[in-house]
């Protein structure tokens, strides 16, 4: 089961599964469940253009964190075993669980935000939740979480620049202020919280370097969009196959993220 879940990250989620390489045998174990997890429910929004199933969708994930928490039965799901079995090894928090869920209304509502807040706030029940979770499951202490959090920070607001022009084409409105100087701001504040993370790396545990490696494109993706906002709405913040693996590579030998 656990190579069918690494399979099914690799397709929907490279870039996490690319990281995720670098962990042990067993650790990548524990993780796949998690990323597998992320990609439905991120997909649930997507997979219908009528709001009721997308919304039954989210449900039935809701309902798999509610069965965790009771030990009820699981619904049948190739993610829920795995997952439910991670989630009480780990003893994970279920209120994440419920809020990266709940984060996903936006993108059945195809939503907007009202200001930046707003914003950080949606990145960080998304991309915020999952780097944490990650982190947990590999043996983060509280003291971990700050430094983890502004690093998610970062690279959720990174990919969220990646698919800004796709999530405006299917109706969305991904930025609350698509202004050259607003979207520069926006990258600037997503450099400075990667910055912060970074001042605390001699102190992070090297068993979270998997789990943190998984924002290695962030720098890149963000310095560019400070340098050349534009690049976002217009979908060309790229990088190439070269460059992107050889980032990942690098930083996982030396082990600086």
């Amino acid at each position: 089961m656990s190579d069918a879940l690494a399979q099914l990250v690799a397709r929907g989620d490279p870039d996490r599964h690319a990281a995720t390489l670098a962990a042990p045998p067993q650790v990548q174990a524990r993780l796949w469940p998690l990323y597998a997890f992320n990609l439905e429910i991120a997909r649930a929004a997507w997979a219908s253009p009528e709001p009721l199933v997308a919304q039954m969708r989210l449900q039935f994930w809701a309902d798999v964190m509610d069965a965790i928490a009771t030990g009820k039965a699981l619904p049948k799901h190739e993610v829920a075993g795995p997952l439910a079995k991670l989630w009480q090894e780990a003893n994970l928090p279920v209120g994440l669980g419920h809020q990266m869920i709940a984060a996903r209304d936006w993108d059945v509502g195809r939503g907007r935000f009202a200001d930046n807040a707003e914003l950080t706030a949606h990145l960080q029940a998304t991309g915020g939740n999952l780097m944490w979770l990650a982190a947990l499951c590999s043996g983060a202490m509280p003291q971990h979480e700050a430094p983890v959090r502004n690093l998610a920070q970062a690279s959720a607001l990174a990919n969220w620049f990646l698919a800004a022009p796709a999530l405006r084409a299917a109706g969305c409105a991904p930025l609350p202020d698509e202004s050259v100087a607003a979207i520069r701001a926006l990258a600037q504040s997503g450099l400075s919280a990667l910055a912060t993370a970074r001042r605390a790396r001699a102190a992070m545990p090297r068993a979270l370097l998997p789990v943190l490696l998984t924002g290695w494109r962030a720098r890149a993706i963000l310095a560019q969009a400070a340098h050349a906002p534009e690049q976002v709405l217009a979908g060309t913040v790229v990088q190439s196959e070269f460059a992107r693996r050889g980032s990942l590579m690098l930083r996982a030998l030396s082990g600086r993220w």
